[in-house]
């Protein structure tokens, strides 16, 4: 990037989404050390190709290359522990669920980070393709679209993906809440 004002123009652009980037490859490859690592390399290919951007969400061009990063990144370090999604058939609507009461006190906080802590855990243990898009729409808040762009998927592909990351969600949270109650 040999101009003084494309490198500028990157900067405004794309700096801004570094911590995006980096929540995107923490959550693909499992681990605070290979992100850094990962979102280093991807903004050295978005720099090496900026020339080639030419407009649109800034965002999602970088979390693309993050994510194309990411992937290659694990297809040559490491295969990915995870857990099977539930069947198609296996219908199950969870309406019933009571809702937990808000007030800041300290059990409550407890009951919190635990459910953070086993959340991650349930995210983290998702195959990378709805892992992906978990982070990218409840995360990020990124739209269908983006995500589709980012992932070079129609958008059917994404909210199906999305709606079977969130039922493996729900239904290995319901087996580790039957877990901790039978302890």
């Amino acid at each position: 990037m040999g101009e003084g004002h494309d490198q500028h123009r990157f900067n405004a652009l794309m700096l801004p989404h570094m911590d995006a980037a980096y929540n995107l490859a923490r959550w693909l490859t499992n681990s605070p050390d290979d992100a850094s690592d990962v979102v280093q390399e991807s903004y050295l290919r978005a720099i090496r190709f900026f020339s080639s951007y030419r407009g649109g969400v800034a965002r999602a061009w970088l979390l693309t290359i993050v994510r194309n990063t990411s992937l290659n990144w694990l297809a040559q370090n490491r295969n990915q522990k995870t857990v099977p999604l539930p069947d198609a058939s296996d219908e199950d609507d969870n309406a019933n669920q009571a809702l937990v009461d808000d007030k800041a006190d300290p059990e409550f906080d407890l009951i919190q980070k635990q459910a953070a802590a086993t959340m991650d855990q349930l995210i983290e243990a998702l195959p990378v393709k709805y892992r992906e898009v978990v982070i990218l729409r409840e995360i990020e808040e990124l739209s269908y679209k983006e995500i589709a762009e980012i992932i070079d998927m129609p958008i059917g592909t994404v909210m199906s993906r999305l709606a079977r990351a969130r039922k493996a969600i729900q239904q290995h949270w319901q087996e580790s809440a039957e877990r901790r109650i039978s302890k």
